[in-house]
């Protein structure tokens, strides 16, 4: 496990919730914006990424997979974007193992309750790599974001990615080191 450098400091108070304060922090000389318990990142982390459209024979095995994570404690970071992702969140939601979510877009001001209550108990983590002005998705953001969480995770595990598609094109990149699995 490879270690990362990381410093913080309080940026300003979120809306959405008072007791809950988004900090500014820096990991390997890159600036995020934060939420949560920054501990997390000392865990051993394991990345998930599923493209948008998923064949069906793998859906349930990234279920099984998630509650298999869960239970064993895993950390998993992930943008928890596409369908599966989204279903995975849940998953682990529902446990007491550590969560790092990265953003692609800049902070946002509401969570649902399962993450905010996740964010309250310190088991979730949320990062955002962009300035206030990146206020939705983007495929440039999207792209970015998977780039953030390949660099910090120490695992990565990918249900499937469309052929051609920038998920595939990043996972190329050479990331020696790094264990990979690909269904």
């Amino acid at each position: 496990m490879k270690t990362l450098s990381i410093t913080s400091s309080v940026a300003t108070i979120s809306l959405f919730d008072r007791k809950m304060i988004i900090r500014d922090l820096e990991i390997d000389k890159n600036k995020f914006t934060y939420l949560g318990n920054k501990e997390i990142l000392h865990h051993h982390k394991v990345a998930f990424f599923c493209s948008q459209k998923c064949p069906s024979h793998l859906i349930l095995k990234s279920y099984d997979w998630a509650i298999n994570q869960r239970d064993k404690g895993v950390c998993i970071i992930s943008g928890f974007h596409s369908k599966i992702e989204k279903d995975v969140l849940d998953f682990l939601l529902k446990g007491t193992q550590p969560i790092i979510m990265v953003l692609a877009r800049n902070m946002k001001k509401r969570f649902p309750i399962e993450q905010r209550k996740a964010i309250k108990e310190n088991r979730l983590l949320v990062i955002s790599p962009f300035d206030d002005n990146i206020t939705q998705n983007s495929r440039e953001s999207c792209y970015k974001r998977n780039e953030v969480i390949l660099e910090i995770a120490d695992e990565v595990v990918v249900t499937f990615a469309t052929k051609n598609g920038k998920l595939e094109k990043l996972l190329k990149i050479d990331r020696s080191g790094k264990k990979f699995e690909v269904w």
